[in-house]
């Protein structure tokens, strides 16, 4: 009987553990005793990061989407049939649509969901750019804007940590670039007593945040916006004014996986090192759905993509796993318009910025491109 491996979630983890194992377990395929098959929300794939750009007026929208049955291998089974629940005891993953999926071995890609109406107000008051409504709203926003007071308030939990920095920066640059800066004050708010929740990047942070006289408010944890008053108000009890108000509003994790008893606020436990869903030693999670206290970003999930591609060919090629994941990030940082940094730690290893370069920023511009070959598996 042919082995089953089921994919719940299309977007980068879930795309290149598929493609990564038809790739590594080919004849497996081809001889008919495997079969690999993929579980989407939707057949457009998304390059998320490429978002930042497009309020700025730096990207097309027609450059951040690609068909998804294009990026996966033609071997892949692929559905446009989201998950409504996963049963881990009786390896079943049933869909909307009423089709059950059976499978020997299973990798949870579920991802993240944005979840701005868990703070009142802030979802009639705030512009973001975690999706591509709300980037669009916020290109509105940017070119209609002749200066005031701008407040960037960051939630928590979110995806893509140093996001809100990239935004922060750009968002100066751009109200330079505009001639309005010079009226415009800029105010960054973050939840806990610094300004990232990396230590060495809040310490890097501060003195560039000096330099171009962005303020910050901490311990800044976010309880109502009022859009009327154009005020936002911390459980801490501070309340400031805006004329702009920018979110990184807070996530949580996919309906399903709340709804299957596999984790609270959408997060599975997952063992940090094999990536196993806690309690089993067949499921495997990925990316944004991890609980694991590091850095939801695309690099992670690509990271964790790739030792979970070279288990699942171990164990079905070997009988044993292969390696573990080390806890390896690497995120660019855009500093700007035409400058950017970057970061890589590990579970070992903190990170430790370098000083923006244009160089750096030309890097990320390149890796842009780049994604869907990576995506593919290619990178």
């Amino acid at each position: 009987m042919a082995t089953k491996i089921v994919i719940v979630g299309g977007g980068l983890a879930g795309t290149i553990i598929a493609n990564g194992l038809c790739r590594q377990l080919k004849s497996e395929m081809r001889g008919g005793g495997l079969s690999i098959t993929v579980i989407g929300t939707t057949d457009q794939h998304m390059y998320q990061p490429g978002l930042l750009y497009l309020p700025f007026g730096r990207t097309r929208e027609a450059e951040l989407f690609r068909d998804q049955r294009k990026l996966l291998d033609r071997k892949i089974v692929f559905f446009v049939d989201p998950a409504n629940n996963i049963d881990v005891d009786k390896q079943e993953v049933t869909t909307d649509s009423g089709r059950v999926h059976g499978y020997d071995y299973l990798v949870i890609a579920t991802g993240s969901r944005l979840m701005p109406q868990n703070i009142p107000g802030l979802a009639e008051g705030a512009h973001w750019l975690y999706d591509l409504e709300g980037a669009r709203k916020m290109r509105v926003a940017l070119d209609e804007f002749e200066g005031g007071k701008v407040i960037v308030n960051v939630n928590a939990p979110h995806k893509c940590p140093v996001a809100p920095l990239e935004i922060t920066f750009m968002l100066h640059d751009f109200l330079k670039a505009k001639g309005v800066m010079d009226k415009s004050e800029i105010t960054y708010t973050y939840p806990i007593g610094r300004l990232h929740s990396l230590e060495p990047v809040a310490e890097w942070a501060l003195p560039e945040f000096t330099r171009l006289g962005i303020k910050s408010e901490i311990f800044f944890n976010a309880k109502q916006v009022n859009p009327d008053a154009k005020t936002i108000e911390s459980e801490e009890g501070v309340t400031l004014g805006y004329d702009l108000l920018i979110t990184v509003p807070p996530h949580q994790g996919a309906q399903v996986i709340e709804d299957s008893g596999l984790g609270k606020g959408g997060w599975v436990p997952t063992n940090k090192d094999t990536l196993h869903h806690e309690g089993s030693d067949n499921v495997f999670v990925c990316g944004d759905t991890t609980n694991i206290p590091i850095s939801k970003a695309g690099s992670t999930a690509h990271f964790e993509a790739d030792t979970i591609v070279d288990n699942l060919t171990s164990l079905i090629t070997e009988g044993r796993m292969a390696r573990n994941y080390d806890g390896k990030v690497f995120c660019f940082v855009e500093t700007g318009m035409k400058s950017g940094t970057y970061v890589w730690f590990d579970y070992e290893t903190p990170p430790n910025p370098g000083p923006p370069s244009q160089m750096v920023h030309w890097s990320k511009l390149a890796y842009n491109r780049l994604y869907w070959l990576s995506a593919k598996g290619l990178l």
